[in-house]
Order: C-alpha cells, then structure tokens, then sequence
C-alpha cells in the first residue's frame, strides 16, 4: 500500500477512536492525534483537514457548528462518530493482517486496546514481536558484516538501533505473558465463583 494512503487510514484510525470518547472541535482534535502520534509525526491541521473531509463524505463522521464565544466571533465546528463510523472503527480494530502491527498502525492500534477482545490483543502483540524479531535478526547480520567497514560513530548508531529493536521485544513479551496470564486467571475465578454458589 501506498505510504500516504496508508498514513491516511491511520489517522482516520485515530480520529474515530478519539471520537468515541465524545464530540470534540478540530483544534482539540488535532492536539489530542499529536500526543498520541509522537513527537516524531507531528500533524498539521493542513495534513488533518483533508482526512477529516474524506471522513465527512464517507458518513464515518459529521459535523455541527456551535454558537461562538466571546473571544473568536466564528462558529466553532465540532466533529462527532456516527453510527457507520462506529461500525468502521469495530472493523478495523479487529483486523489482525500485517498492517495492524506496522511501524505507523501499531502504536495507534495499542492506544485503543482497551476496546479490543483480548484474542485479537494476543495476536496483533505477536506479530508486531515476530516482525520486529525478524528486523532484529537482519541488522544483526549486517553489523556483523559491515562491522569492521564504519567508523565508531556509524557503529554507534546501530548498536543503538539494535538495543531499542531489543527493548521493544523485550516489552512485548512482557505484555504478551500479561495477557496470557489474565486469560489462564479468568476460567479459574468464574469455577470458584461457581463452587462458592454451590456450596452457599
């Protein structure tokens, strides 16, 4: 897929996700996509607008104007979810493919795990860990090879690389055993619910 088009279906992620909390005007918008983004993809309301018009033709989302304050004399526009964009948000948080573990669809798909079943968690953690595996594994191989050919400074930089791919990993892990330690936790907590009933 296309980068920009992919970037696209991104942020439209995001958008629907924030505006399941609550209808919210495009600067509060705007600012809450950026927190949640990164300080590395900041988002301009010029990058913002066309996504939200595509959104608006769709029926994902709608717009009203509400009365002005003192302070600005225009409208405010304020965007909401609709039902259609409720549906398209269910749709693309269960998705489980290779994009829902990509470098610029992860950390989106993360930030709403708390609407997602713990299956899909289970599956998207895993890919993300087997993709970023599989890059650890590359670079390896090539610092190896091209270890004596760069100077200090280059083989610092990917030693850096390497430790952060590393870390990720390691926090995946971690966050995989978690749910699969709720998963084993639940059936045991509902039979003891259900011999303390019989025995009550």
């Amino acid at each position: 897929m296309h980068l920009v088009a992919r970037r696209g279906e991104t942020i439209e992620l995001a958008v629907l996700g924030l505006l399941h909390e609550g209808p919210m005007h495009g600067y509060e918008l705007r600012k809450r996509l950026n927190l949640m983004l990164g300080w590395g993809r900041v988002l301009s309301y010029g990058s913002l607008y066309p996504t939200l018009k595509k959104m608006l033709r769709s029926n994902l989302i709608e717009e009203t104007s509400v009365s002005s304050t003192p302070v600005t004399k225009r409208p405010r526009i304020v965007y909401q979810v609709t039902e259609a964009g409720h549906v398209e948000f269910e749709r693309l948080m269960s998705e489980v493919g290779p994009t829902a573990w990509e470098d610029d669809n992860f950390d989106i798909r993360f930030a709403f795990f708390g609407r997602t079943d713990m299956e899909i968690r289970l599956r998207v953690l895993e890919g993300r860990r087997t993709r970023l595996q599989e890059r650890l594994d590359r670079v390896q191989q090539q610092l190896a090879m091209t270890q004596k050919e760069v100077d200090r400074y280059a083989a610092e930089l990917q030693r850096h690389g390497v430790e952060s791919v590393e870390r990720e990993v390691r926090w995946l892990s971690d966050l995989i055993n978690a749910e699969r330690g709720n998963a084993a936790a639940a059936p045991e907590s509902s039979s003891s619910t259900e011999t303390g009933s019989r025995h009550s």
